[in-house]
């Protein structure tokens, strides 16, 4: 059975930016404006059986009319390309034999407690209308509402761009062009997604990357899209967080986040070559939020390096001097975050990300040979995603190996470019994690990401040492340095001096753990 399918793009924004969207030339209608108002009642078992399968059913009374509505989970953040069931039903509870084409049968018999029950409702003014533009015909919709749940209630603002006839370059290039007026973000969570963390009380509350899920027999190109939305839904969630509270976690996801888009669209490079644009947005990730950098380096600093210095020298007076400027110093840093995740440029760049993934020339356009294999003759989108992903962690392990040669008599530059390769090549056993399911190879991936961690932390630990340095050099650098008092400089000092005790022994664990990766089997071969 094929499903029903939907295409629409969901944007986040503030409910007077709805008022002024109404008004934008280009969300005219061809007719009138539709307004309706939708109460929906999302249903799950005891135990989240549907949800933790990809699935919500929900019940919509429209009116004196119910429609029971199946989704499965979207595929990508914002964009919703995902199967969907519909039909009426009598009332505002499920009716199970409307289900009977849809995965929901096979979840239910396999839930130890199958009964469904109401988990929370939307309650949503929905404002509609049709308008044409490029080449398509998209229903835009404005809702706001609120979610309600037995933890709290949440207000709602969305602009839903379905396409109803056309291209979904279209969706894009309407979304940008209307983020130019008012501050539009790609939607992060699903009204389901939203109202299931707000009960659970996960809202606004950062989250790590969630495993990736790849098909057996996809491709490297479907391989890449799956990944690199996987790594733009996890900043876009974090994202949310900062903004918010300034979560110090948030931050550092956020940069996660980042990281691996970036380690994804390296891995992906024979995928890629054809497109330039692939460099290009690679470069803008990097210019923009390079900055970010200095925040956490503050954040891990003060809450690690200088934290144990102050336990270990409890009467060193300089030391909470010491901490205060910092302190505002980090404050500062944090503003710059700020104000570059508030800005035009940024959410054009995440809107950019996301329209390149779905409609770029690496997907759409024309594909070389691979010349990896070429006597196959096969461009690298269309490989099996798992001989790409042999390929290309291959490649990684022997830089690895090479760089990583008498670690522990490297210069830090030469330490910081093997640490940089084992953090891709960790992103890249995770990436493609779900592709080796066979039990042996499980095994063998385990015992891979955990000798690959040990070098990982070692380090980082040398790293946290250089970054240190660099944090208590920016103390110096003020207008004045006599500003700075004597016992604080003095401080500063000693917790420089503290934190570079263990490096030798640091330098040795890496040196080891470097050599312990380099015996262990590789789980992809």
């Amino acid at each position: 059975m094929v499903a029903p399918r939907e295409i629409e793009l969901k944007l986040e924004c503030e409910g007077s930016d709805l008022a002024e969207l109404s008004r934008h030339p280009f969300l005219q209608a061809e007719g009138s404006e539709d307004s309706r108002f939708l109460t929906s009642t999302y249903f799950d078992t005891a135990a989240g059986d549907l949800r933790a399968a990809g699935l919500t059913l929900r019940v919509r009374r429209d009116g004196e009319t119910f429609v029971q509505t199946v989704k499965a989970a979207a595929t990508a953040p914002g964009l919703f390309d995902r199967s969907e069931w519909e039909a009426p039903v009598p009332g505002n509870a499920p009716d199970l034999a409307q289900v009977s084409e849809t995965p929901v049968p096979e979840v239910l018999a396999g839930a130890e407690a199958p009964e469904l029950s109401p988990t929370f409702a939307t309650l949503v003014e929905r404002r509609s209308r049709v308008v044409r533009y490029g080449a398509s015909r998209i229903e835009v919709a404005f809702d706001e509402g609120r979610i309600e749940t037995p933890n709290g209630d949440a207000p709602l603002w969305e602009l839903e761009l379905e396409l109803k006839e056309g291209r979904s370059e279209d969706l894009f290039t309407l979304a940008q062009a209307l983020a130019e007026t008012v501050p539009l973000r790609l939607g992060a969570l699903s009204k389901s997604a939203r109202g299931f963390s707000l009960r659970d009380g996960t809202l606004r509350r950062p989250s790590k990357a969630r495993p990736v899920s790849l098909a057996p027999d996809a491709t490297a190109g479907e391989a890449f899209r799956v990944i690199a939305f996987a790594c733009l839904s996890h900043l876009r969630l974090n994202e949310d967080v900062f903004l918010h509270n300034r979560d110090v976690e948030a931050l550092h996801q956020l940069r996660v986040a980042l990281r691996r888009l970036r380690s994804a669209l390296t891995l992906f490079k024979p995928v890629l070559a054809q497109d330039a644009t692939a460099a290009t947005l690679r470069d803008e990730i990097k210019r923009i939020t390079e900055p970010f950098g200095h925040a956490r380096n503050l954040d891990v600093f003060l809450a690690e390096t200088l934290t144990a210095e102050m336990a270990r020298r409890p009467d060193e007076a300089g030391l909470d001097d010491l901490r205060r400027r910092l302190e505002a110093e980090r404050d500062r840093a944090h503003d710059g975050v700020l104000a570059t995740l508030e800005s035009q440029e940024w959410r054009g760049l995440v809107l950019d990300v996301a329209a390149w993934l779905e409609t770029g020339a690496w997907r759409t356009g024309p594909a070389a040979p691979d010349r990896e294999v070429p006597d196959r003759g096969v461009p690298a989108r269309d490989l099996p995603a798992r001989d790409f992903a042999a390929q290309v962690l291959d490649k990684a392990l022997r830089r690895i190996r090479k760089r990583g040669r008498h670690l522990d008599r490297q210069e830090a530059e030469e330490r910081h470019r093997v640490r940089i390769e084992a953090k891709k090549l960790r992103y890249g056993a995770e990436f493609f994690a779900s592709l080796y399911t066979e039990k042996k190879l499980r095994k063998h991936h385990k015992a891979f990401v955990s000798a690959l961690s040990d070098l990982q932390d070692h380090l980082g630990s040398l790293n946290d040492q250089a970054t240190a340095h660099t944090v208590l050099a920016s103390l110096v650098a003020v207008p004045d340095p006599q500003e700075i008092p004597g016992e604080t400089a003095f401080a500063a000092g000693l917790a420089a001096g503290d934190n570079e005790a263990d490096g030798r022994k640091l330098l040795k664990a890496a040196a080891e753990a470097h050599g312990d990766l380099v015996a262990v089997k590789p789980f992809w071969r």
